[in-house]
């Protein structure tokens, strides 16, 4: 593992900083301290590609097959590392310094894999040997495009066992809102149908990207369509909704054209969702 890198900061989220193919530590503002990524997708492609999106050279398509074992072994190694080695002392600020959880997210859609339920697997016998099963979370951060699959189902329900949470991505309620910022072709019924789907089987987060287009914030049409996605799959089965801006620059065509949003229009929606029954957490 590499300790003798740079500091962690929550505006970079290097999947190399590490040094490994899978297993990289990140400084999450959400999370509240180290998030230790597992990446199933080094080869940088993903079924969606989101215009707000830090991964360089993103690309269309799927996880490749997964080295089961190597896996195991990096996250094995990085959390010893971190437990008896002075990683958080050279590598974390104060105030920072502990796990916050393992998050499936990294350079594309983790449920693409073919071994993704394996992988979860695998990450609660680590946490297990190391002593920090229940201490900390399991999250998998998706775009919930896979729910259909009974892989996937499969796997998520074994999240769940876990008692881990899926942070599942909705940046849109049209289906031209999806087009426009994750470069996917989606009926808004579909997405809901996952939501619901997500829901059912592990603890569910909705996370938001928020962001102004060529200087215009989300339209009132947009935020309407968007709240009854939410409001169909169902508010009381949704644990809340995570509200996030712009932290670090996107590395995709649209970049340019993309503003952070001010803190006050993003709490003017946080505060139309909380009034329709949600908790809502706000990292701008």
């Amino acid at each position: 593992m590499n300790v003798t890198g740079k500091r962690l900061e929550v505006t970079d989220h290097n999947r190399d900083s590490a040094g490994m193919t899978y297993v990289y530590p990140v400084l999450s503002r959400r999370a509240g301290g180290v998030s230790i990524g597992i990446n199933l997708n080094p080869n940088n492609a993903c079924n969606w590609r989101c215009i707000y999106c830090q991964v360089p050279g993103l690309r269309r398509g799927s996880a490749p097959r997964i080295d089961l074992a190597l896996l195991e072994r990096e996250l094995d190694s990085f959390i010893e590392g971190v437990q008896q080695g002075d990683f958080m002392a050279a590598r974390v600020p104060e105030g920072a310094r502990r796990i916050a959880d393992v998050a499936f997210s990294g350079n594309g859609e983790p449920t693409s894999a073919a071994s993704f339920p394996q992988a979860i697997e695998i990450v609660g016998k680590v946490l297990r040997a190391h002593c920090l099963e229940g201490g900390v979370k399991i999250r998998l951060i998706t775009n919930g495009s896979q729910f259909g699959s009974s892989r996937v189902q499969e796997g998520v329900r074994r999240l769940g066992e876990l008692g881990g949470e899926v942070w599942f991505k909705v940046d849109a309620g049209t289906r031209e809102g999806f087009r426009r910022i994750n470069g996917a072709d989606l009926a808004p019924e579909a997405v809901m149908r996952n939501l619901r789907r997500s829901a059912s089987l592990c603890t569910t987060w909705v996370q938001t990207c928020l962001f102004a287009l060529d200087g215009l914030p989300p339209g009132d049409v947009e935020l309407a369509a968007y709240l009854s996605l939410l409001c169909q799959a169902g508010i009381g089965k949704l644990a809340g909704v995570h509200l996030y801006g712009l932290a670090r620059p996107s590395m995709q065509a649209e970049a340019p054209r993309l503003s952070r949003l001010p803190p006050e229009r993003m709490e003017e929606i946080a505060c139309r969702l909380r009034n329709a029954g949600l908790t809502v957490h706000v990292s701008p």
